[in-house]
């Protein structure tokens, strides 16, 4: 088989091939089969060069979803008064890229029918602490500065992940769309409460469209 000149756009064109057949099919219903069908003459082989099965194709999709834009990283970079208004800017800006775009709306989906998959439930762990890695140094600037109490930064960094990337999960705790707001607003008493209080009222408004979306796709889900 001769060499392939371009290996960067069959990757790309593989990726994307792939996230259109996940989005309308969904992952586990997707083969590689289909994927390498929907490739435009690209065989089988050419596939397995570069992925060795669909999983990896998944993690390249999210790989170059955190690639192209870092909120957390952009919101070191930003003006703010202090490292409380950092810090929610960065956070406003996560959720946002969740809901920004009908295909951000539609990843988002996605990811959360993934968590039903105890594999991908603990990728989403594992970048659920790298998270809380990137929150820390901001957490810690707004103890030195006074906007948020003194304390240990990573821990209060961690206890947002916690609370608002795995008790607010309906898959992982199954929950109402209600309840799930209630959650949020309990959420918001407790950082309070430990002197962090990022959830203003902006915040909330962008966390019930997130929570929304949540509810949207489990009661899709659960008519399947």
């Amino acid at each position: 088989m001769p060499r392939n000149k371009y290996p960067e756009e069959t990757v790309q064109k593989i990726i994307e091939t792939s996230l259109k057949l996940f989005l309308e099919k969904g992952y586990e219903q997707t083969t590689v089969l289909d994927i390498v069908a929907n490739l435009g003459g690209l065989t089988r082989g050419a596939f397995y060069h570069h992925f060795k099965s669909k999983e990896e194709v998944l993690e390249a999709i999210f790989s170059a979803r955190v690639n192209e834009y870092n909120p957390f990283e952009a919101a070191m970079g930003a003006k703010v008064a202090n490292g409380l208004e950092r810090l929610k800017l960065s956070l406003k800006a996560a959720l946002m890229d969740n809901i920004s775009t009908e295909q951000d709306t539609a990843m988002t989906q996605f990811a959360f029918s993934l968590m039903l998959n105890p594999r991908f439930l603990q990728e989403k762990l594992k970048g659920d602490i790298n998270t809380a890695a990137m929150l820390t140094p901001i957490v810690e600037e707004g103890m030195k500065d006074g906007s948020i109490r003194p304390g240990n930064p990573k821990i209060i960094a961690e206890l947002f992940m916690l609370l608002a990337n795995i008790w607010l999960m309906p898959s992982i705790f199954p929950a109402d769309y209600e309840e799930t707001l209630e959650k949020a607003r309990l959420i918001a008493e407790i950082m309070e409460s430990v002197g962090c209080p990022i959830l203003d009222e902006e915040m909330r408004e962008i966390f019930e469209k997130v929570i929304s979306i949540i509810d949207k796709y489990d009661q899709e889900y659960s008519k399947k």
